[in-house]
């Protein structure tokens, strides 16, 4: 995918970490006996679906796939369920899995299947009942359109058509009843917000990131309540960094991550994890790994190490 940053790697002598078990296949949710209630989910460089609880260790967390090829994991708010994207082969996947690491996975919708001509599924998430999944896909035309499908595979629909308009990944308003996705005229420049409905209704909220962001890498989200919004800005350094800023009403987003000395570093993947914080992938210092910033920010910095090696985060539960 193109938009993936780069090729997951292992972190090698972190200082303030532990010796990380990779192949950590059991367990409880991230750490002895823990039972995921909420945390990160997120994918490592054996492309497998793993959790770390909060209360869990952040150096053994569990793995809930086996099979590799697994991509852009997202959690319902109950905590129970991660979704994720699957590559099999040259078609591509929805599938689910429980976080209590037993059970299979269970596939929602395959590329080509119940979908038309869709492929190359990307960023899935459920809304918050964990009732329905939205996700990117390629709509055949040249550009990436939002599409929903209840989670027990019914009810496809595409809720946007716009044959001039990409859209990427999507994150529901606490109402679940619509989503907030970065949109633009290609897939790889997505300088502009959209709120998108579950009924297809689409409204720009915003045709101007701000001076410093050229546009969005990966992702814009939601806070809890609604009232701001987090995204991975590129800059036109090559880098990206995290930017939040108010939803009601818009305006400008703000920097609140930077890494003086390493203007290509990628903070991205952001992340809501309350009101006051937000979690994200930043490739510093040489790794992929998970950190927190806390707001508001009075000085920018590079945020704290909540977990390393870990790639393409998403966190969520209750």
């Amino acid at each position: 995918m193109s938009r993936i940053v780069g090729a997951l790697v292992l972190v090698a002598g972190l200082a303030a970490c532990e010796p990380i078990d990779i192949d950590d296949g059991g367990g409880g949710g991230g750490g002895g006996n823990v039972l995921f209630t909420k945390g990160f989910v997120f994918v490592r460089e054996d492309r497998n679906v793993y959790v770390v609880d909060d209360k869990g260790d952040a150096n053994s967390p569990k793995r809930l796939t086996t099979g590799g090829g697994a991509s852009n994991p997202a959690v319902a708010r109950s905590g129970r369920s991660v979704v994720y994207v699957q590559q099999t082969g040259s078609g591509f996947e929805l599938r689910t899995v429980a976080t209590t690491g037993t059970g299979q996975p269970s596939t929602v919708l395959a590329s080509g299947t119940g979908c038309g001509g869709c492929t190359n599924f990307r960023y899935p998430t459920f809304n918050p009942t964990g009732t329905v999944i939205v996700f990117a896909f390629n709509n055949g035309a040249g550009n990436f359109a939002l599409g929903k499908v209840n989670t027990d595979g019914s009810g496809f629909q595409a809720l946007t058509k716009q044959p001039s308009t990409s859209f990427g990944a999507p994150s529901f308003f606490p109402d679940g009843q619509s989503v907030l996705a970065p949109s633009g005229s290609t897939s790889n420049q997505l300088s502009q917000l959209s709120r998108v409905s579950l009924t297809g209704t689409v409204t720009v909220i915003a045709n101007n990131l701000g001076n410093e962001v050229l546009w969005v890498l990966n992702r814009a989200v939601v806070s809890p309540n609604g009232q701001q919004f987090a995204l991975d800005g590129r800059l036109s350094s090559g880098g990206s960094r995290i930017f939040v800023g108010p939803l009601s009403p818009y305006s400008a987003p703000t920097k609140v991550t930077d890494h003086q000395g390493e203007p290509g570093a990628q903070d991205t993947f952001p992340s809501w994890m309350s009101t006051t914080q937000v979690g994200f992938l930043s490739t510093a210092g040489g790794g992929q790994n998970i950190y927190s910033v806390t707001l508001p920010t009075t000085t920018l910095g590079g945020g704290t190490l909540l977990i390393p090696s870990a790639g393409e985060p998403d966190y969520g539960g209750q």
